[in-house]
C-alpha cells in the first residue's frame, strides 16, 4: 500500500508505520504494485519509496514491481532496482500492447537478462489484456532468475498448466478468495490484497490453507474478499484502513478515487468478522 497525505503526497510517516506492521507478522513486503498505486507514481517517487523502504531494513524479504509498457524504461527500472538491498522483483507483462507468445518471452527474457535477483512472473490478465501462455514460461525455462509466477487468472487449470511447463517454478496465488484450492494444487504462497487491512489474520490464513488441515477457509474468507473487490482495487481496501485508522487518509491517486464508495458498512462489517475470525 501506498500512503497519500491530503494533498495527494507520499505518506512517508505513514509508509513506515505499514512496513513494521507487515514486518511484526512476518510477511514479506511487495512495493509500488497494483495495490501499491505504482504506475500512478513518477520515477523519481518510486525511487524514493523503493530507497526509504528498503532504508528501514525490515527483517522480511522486500519485492519490487516492475511494470508498464515501455521496454527500454523498464529495464533501466530494473537496472536501478540492482543497485538497491531489494530481495525479488515482480515482472508484469506490458500493458494495453497484448503482445503474443513470442513478444511476451522477448520481454521477459530481456527483463530477466537485466538482473541476476530472483524474478516472479506475474499472469494478470484483467490488468495487462494479455494471459502469459505455458509455453513462455518454457521458453524461459534457461533463466535461473526465474523463481516464480504470481498466478492471477482465476483459473485453476491455468495453474496445473504452469506447473507442466516449468516444474520447478514456485507459483504464488494472486487471488486472496482462492488461496485455499490453489494451495491443493500445489501453491506455495499468496500475493495478498487483504493482507494490507488484516496483516496477522491473513498470514494465518495463508498457513492454514498450505496446511491443508482446515476446511471451510473459503466460505469463511469469501465475503471479505468480495468486499475488497467491490470497485477497482485499492480503493477498497485504503478505504477499510482508514476507517481502522491504520491510513492517515483514504485518498488515492487519479484516476483511482475513494468516492467511488457510496458506504463503508459492507467493509465494517467483514472487517468485524476478520478481526474475530482466528
Amino acid at each position: 500500500m501506498t500512503p497519500f497525505n491530503a494533498h495527494g503526497q507520499v505518506d512517508y510517516d505513514n509508509l513506515k508505520h505499514l512496513v513494521a506492521t507487515q514486518a511484526e507478522a512476518n510477511n514479506a513486503i511487495l512495493i509500488l504494485g497494483s495495490t501499491g498505486e505504482g504506475l500512478a507514481l513518477d520515477v523519481l517517487e518510486q525511487q524514493r519509496i523503493v530507497e526509504f523502504v528498503c532504508n528501514l531494513a525490515p527483517e522480511v524479504p522486500i519485492m519490487v514491481a516492475v511494470g508498464g509498457f515501455n521496454l527500454a524504461e523498464q529495464v533501466r527500472w530494473v537496472e536501478f532496482c540492482n543497485t538497491q538491498p531489494v530481495d525479488a522483483l515482480l515482472l508484469g507483462s506490458p500493458l494495453y500492447a497484448k503482445p503474443g507468445s513470442k513478444g511476451l518471452t522477448q520481454w521477459f527474457d530481456s527483463l530477466l537478462s537485466a538482473t541476476n535477483l530472483p524474478c516472479m512472473i506475474y499472469n494478470v490478465p484483467g490488468r495487462s489484456a494479455v494471459s502469459i501462455a505455458p509455453e513462455v514460461l518454457t521458453n524461459l525455462a534457461d533463466h535461473d532468475n526465474l523463481w516464480a509466477l504470481k498466478e492471477a487468472s482465476g483459473d485453476i487449470s491455468h495453474f496445473e498448466q504452469f506447473r507442466k511447463a516449468l516444474p520447478r517454478l514456485a507459483i504464488f496465488s494472486g487471488d486472496d478468495a482462492l488461496m485455499p484450492y490453489f494451495a491443493q494444487a500445489g501453491a506455495v504462497g499468496l500475493v495478498s490484497v487483504a493482507a494490507n487491512a488484516w496483516p496477522e489474520q491473513t498470514a494465518t490464513f495463508v498457513k492454514r490453507a498450505l496446511s491443508g488441515n482446515h476446511p471451510n477457509l473459503f466460505s469463511a474468507w469469501r465475503d471479505a474478499i468480495d468486499a475488497l473487490f467491490s470497485v477497482a482495487n485499492p480503493i477498497p481496501v485504503k478505504a477499510l484502513m482508514h476507517h481502522q485508522g491504520t491510513l492517515n487518509t483514504p485518498h488515492l491517486r487519479p484516476p483511482l478515487t475513494h468516492l467511488e464508495l457510496d458506504s463503508i458498512a459492507t467493509l465494517d462489517q467483514v472487517n468485524q468478522q476478520i478481526l474475530s475470525w482466528d
